[in-house]
């Protein structure tokens, strides 16, 4: 507990926190739409908002706030209007928001270059007093969206026509699901890093999904995983002095793996109690009819 002492990793806790608890809460509705490396390619815009950030002597964490939305609602709209594949776009944000990133930072003043990293990867010592407010905030935002209109995101990323012919705004749920996602991922580029931040999204909720069975227990699990992996690789980079988000991650796959292992005994046990009760069922004995009475 000595960690707690230093302020730099109370700082660094909370966000690990913070990130642990809001990634796999938006995490689970990408995996259910087949987008699971949606917020990979949101990391990637982010870079170039983090980038312009720099640029333009204003915080990296607001600016990428703003691109990583824009380029979130784009993709969103190209992807609705049936312009491009889905696939198309989310590689239309990988390869212009690193390409972005990288020529941005190269016309910032010197010394944002190795700025850049601690976004890149992620770093416990870099979370400033200022960067905790904004995070919060961005955090507080997610997770209103996501538990208020839970119901709603569910029904669309499960059939989108179906929640349309229920009456649902599907289109801007749609929208307000995309601009989540890009939040989520700057609310985790301090701690994580924008390369990783994906995996956090994904990884927990896959390994939930391998022993719950319903979308509220796969949440409730997932997040439960994000924030045990967060906030155990955040102390373990402590103390072996190694990037946090890489700890985070190996973490998460480390669970996802005993997850893994336990899913098969898990369903033969469910499967066993299945045929227990099937066989245990007795079906009554067929009254046999009454003799008509002849008459006199």
């Amino acid at each position: 507990m000595d960690i707690l002492d230093y302020a730099f990793m109370q700082r660094a806790l909370l966000a690990a926190l913070l990130v642990g608890v809001t990634a796999p809460a938006v995490g689970i509705f990408l995996v259910q739409r087949r987008q699971a490396i949606m917020g990979d390619g949101i990391g990637h815009v982010a870079l170039t908002g983090v980038a312009l950030g720099f640029l333009l002597q204003v915080s990296p964490v607001w600016m990428a706030v703003a691109v990583s939305a824009a380029g979130a609602i784009g993709m969103e709209l190209i992807r609705s209007y049936g312009r491009a594949r889905g696939d198309i776009a989310l590689a239309m944000l990988f390869y212009g928001g690193m390409a972005g990133g990288v020529m941005i930072i190269y016309l910032a003043p010197n010394g944002s270059n190795a700025n850049l990293t601690s976004y890149l990867f992620g770093s416990i010592s870099t979370v400033s007093p200022q960067d905790i407010p904004p995070m919060v905030g961005l955090a507080v935002f997610v997770l209103l969206v996501v538990l208020g209109l839970r119901r709603q995101l569910f029904a669309v990323c499960q059939d989108e026509e179906f929640a349309r012919v229920s009456g649902l705004p599907v289109r801007a749920l749609n929208l307000l699901l995309a601009v989540t996602a890009a939040v989520t991922v700057t609310v985790a580029m301090r701690a994580v890093g924008l390369l990783l931040v994906s995996a956090l999204m994904v990884i927990p909720v896959a390994a939930a999904q391998q022993v719950t069975r319903g979308f509220a227990w796969t949440l409730a699990v997932s997040v439960a995983i994000g924030v045990v992996v967060s906030l155990s690789g955040t102390v373990f980079s402590y103390y072996v002095d190694v990037p946090p988000g890489s700890s985070i991650v190996l973490a998460s796959m480390a669970v996802f793996l005993l997850f893994a292992a336990l899913a098969a005994p898990l369903a033969a046990k469910r499967a066993r109690r299945a045929a227990a009760a099937a066989a245990s069922e007795v079906e009554l004995p067929v009254q046999p009819a009454a003799e008509a009475v002849p008459a006199r």
